[in-house]
């Protein structure tokens, strides 16, 4: 029996199946998974409405994604359950990686001090949408979210489009203004419209597992290669809450998937990796490895996010990560333009930004995969070449790939950025913003006062000016006077002059990341990058 008590979510006819006229919406989201969801609730707070259909009325089962790093913790943050992520999982930011039985080295992700979030949580799926939904009820006003609700076709309508939904009592029609596919690796929304994957399937498949058990082990991320319990294979092993860890094997492209979910097949193997019986299975899948996406993410008013758009190998937590930064970087482009603040061009900056981050993802996915998975004698020898002098040679352990963890994805040279880059000392366009400690009345952080809308942050520049659309924040240096609550704050141990550097203004976009860098405050530079920034005007 799952650990996880599942509770079904009420299910309300729709007004439509009861003789109502339904509303054109702004956006309609299909699927509510944390994509969908987040996408939701980051919309809410722009004041956008929107309906959420899923044709289901429960969370994920099974664990599914249960990593989740320092940036999408921090985006959850800002739409309100981040700290009920943090607080429920584990905090992990130590590795250790295992040859044989040999551990060749460990590595520490977040070696600072100085952030509100840490490195990674580990945290169930089903527990980040219990959080998300109760956000999402919280902001009820804008979101309708409609469960048994499925959708069965829809079609381009000259200002929107026009879908077709299934329910227990019947089915009905609604019209939106944007849609947005959230709706996973199988997309019903990409098949209606006829769209394929294109990339890589490997010839690889690996058991996945939830065991529960009550273990004296550290909340570190464990990796073998060849490991004496799964000879000539992989392995991988975290824990989450509740007692219930994660184990990963590799079974190899010839294993049949349904003969391994048995039980009589995964006991003995997670035994042997264990050295007891003392566990209770809780949850198990087998995957292949993909590397695939979309070629576009844009397909005239309807958008992809998440799985539904790009798809890449578990190792790394590169999926859900990325589709949390996905909906980070749309959310508020599309409320831009549904509140005429931009045009519908800018849509396709985030088509040139979130293909960017895909390709980061999709490239060191696959890279991770031929490491841990060599296709020949010769890869596997300069594999146990690099494993063996990394023990010792720390120049080595670059080379070492057991999926490399996800990481913010950096917008530089991209098309929205402007300004110039930043003093050595700064972050350039396109980085996304670091955290540190500050003073703002009590001992807060820098991104509590960043994202959601566009914010102009000077570090020691003086007063900043005040301009429409922009919110104005100045960093001062510890123990200077700051008046407080009028936009000035103390840099509490001096770390933010450290990471973003002093004498310096930035124009923060409404998801965090930065539009453009200044030394000299010219209003006018700065009131053109917003405008770039929204697509509407050449760079400053």
């Amino acid at each position: 029996m799952p650990r996880y008590q599942y509770e079904p979510f009420d299910y309300t006819p729709p007004p439509e199946t009861r003789g109502h006229a339904g509303r054109r919406w702004p956006v309609a989201i299909v699927g509510a998974g944390p994509v969908g969801l987040a996408a939701a609730i980051d919309l809410a707070q722009h004041g956008i409405d929107c309906v959420i259909l899923d044709d289901n009325n429960v969370v994920s089962t099974g664990s599914r994604a249960i990593c989740w790093s320092k940036r999408t913790l921090e985006i959850m943050d800002r739409l309100g359950v981040g700290e009920r992520m943090r607080d429920k999982g584990v905090t992990w930011q130590v590795g250790r990686l295992f040859h044989g039985e040999k551990e060749v080295y460990s590595f520490d992700l977040l070696p600072e001090d100085g952030h509100k979030m840490p490195a990674f949580v580990n945290l169930q799926q089903y527990y980040v949408e219990e959080f998300l939904v109760a956000r999402c009820q919280e902001l009820s006003e804008h979101i309708d979210l409609r469960w048994k609700n499925k959708l069965t076709g829809l079609n381009h309508l000259e200002d929107g489009v026009r879908l077709k939904v299934d329910t227990p009592d019947g089915a009905y029609e609604i019209s939106a203004d944007y849609v947005i596919a959230c709706d996973g690796a199988r997309s019903p929304t990409r098949l209606m419209l006829g769209l394929s994957f294109s990339g890589q399937i490997f010839e690889e498949r690996f058991l996945i597992a939830d065991v529960e058990m009550t273990a004296d082990m550290p909340s570190e991320r464990w990796f073998w290669f060849e490991p004496p319990f799964h000879p000539g294979q992989s392995a991988l092993l975290h824990k989450q809450p509740d007692n219930i860890y994660r184990i990963d094997l590799q079974l190899g492209w010839d294993a049949d998937p349904n003969e391994e979910k048995k039980p009589e097949r995964v006991l003995p193997r997670i035994e042997a990796m264990l050295g007891h019986d003392n566990f209770t299975l809780d949850w198990v899948s087998v995957y292949t490895f993909q590397c695939r996406r979309l070629e576009r993410f844009v397909h005239d008013r309807v958008i992809f996010a998440g799985d539904s758009a790009h798809l890449v190998s578990p190792f790394g937590a590169r999926g859900g990560n990325g589709g949390i930064q996905d909906v980070d970087n749309l959310a508020w482009k599309l409320a831009a333009i549904l509140k005429g603040d931009a045009p519908a061009s800018l849509l396709a900056s985030y088509d040139e930004e979130r293909s960017h981050g895909a390709d980061q993802n999709i490239l060191n996915s696959a890279r991770a995969t031929s490491f841990m998975t060599p296709k020949s004698e010769t890869e596997r020898v300069f594999r146990d070449a690099v494993l063996d002098l990394a023990a010792d040679m720390p120049f080595a352990r670059k080379l070492v790939n057991s999926g490399r963890l996800s990481v913010p994805c950096a917008l530089g040279e991209l098309s929205l950025q402007a300004g110039q880059p930043a003093a050595a000392a700064g972050l350039d366009p396109g980085a996304p913003c670091l955290d540190a400690p500050i003073n703002d009345g009590a001992s807060g952080w820098l991104l509590d006062h960043l994202g959601g809308g566009f914010v102009l942050l000077g570090i020691g520049t003086g007063p900043l000016p005040k301009l429409d659309g922009i919110t104005s924040i100045e960093i001062v240096r510890p123990g200077e006077q700051a008046p407080l609550g009028d936009g000035f704050f103390t840099d509490r141990t001096g770390l933010v002059a450290e990471r973003y550097g002093q004498g310096l203004a930035y124009l923060i976009r409404p998801d965090q990341h930065i539009a453009a860098c200044f030394d000299i405050i010219d209003i006018r530079a700065i009131a053109q990058a917003r405008r770039h920034a929204l697509g509407r005007g050449g760079p400053a």
